[in-house]
């Protein structure tokens, strides 16, 4: 839950976090999960000021594209501030790749910030691209009473 928190408030969106530790456990941590995750975790001797080994964290799960077949998602990528540029993104990604590609997936898809450069030059130099610039595609979103209008009584 740390990361999760400390995420929201790099990307200023900390207002919007809803889950509780029991969502994450009965969602991730079950025969059936909903997600997966990866934590970067360093040596006891490399630990934060605060005693923290755990320094970053991907969480991802798979999903399916219409037009490749297998896809996975990386929901987040996060990297404690003192730990960035060392190499730790770049493992976390690659393993969420290799897992990936070792369950059969075609892509790895993911959203970035606009306003977030860090994070877009850092994937621009892992080679990805930018789908809404070459494709045309929109990440949209559908929540709360909006998400109900498929479901809604009259139309059944």
């Amino acid at each position: 839950m740390f990361f999760l928190q400390e995420l929201a408030e790099y990307e200023n969106v900390a207002e919007h976090v809803k889950l509780t530790q029991k969502d994450l456990e009965q969602n991730g941590f079950t025969n059936n999960p909903f997600f997966h995750v990866i934590i970067a975790e360093v040596p006891e001797q490399h630990r934060t000021k605060e005693g923290q080994r755990k320094i970053g964290f991907a969480l991802y799960f798979y999903s399916y594209s219409s037009f490749v077949g297998r896809a996975i998602y990386m929901e987040d990528l996060y990297v404690m501030p003192e730990f960035r540029g060392k190499g730790v993104g770049k493992a976390l990604m690659s393993k969420v790749a290799q897992l990936g590609l070792a369950a059969g997936c075609h892509q790895l898809d993911f959203t970035v910030l606009n306003r977030n450069k860090p994070s877009m030059d850092f994937y621009f130099s892992q080679g990805c691209f930018d789908v809404t610039a070459t494709i045309g595609y929109h990440c949209m979103r559908c929540k709360g009473e909006a998400l109900k209008w498929g479901c809604a009584p009259n139309d059944m």
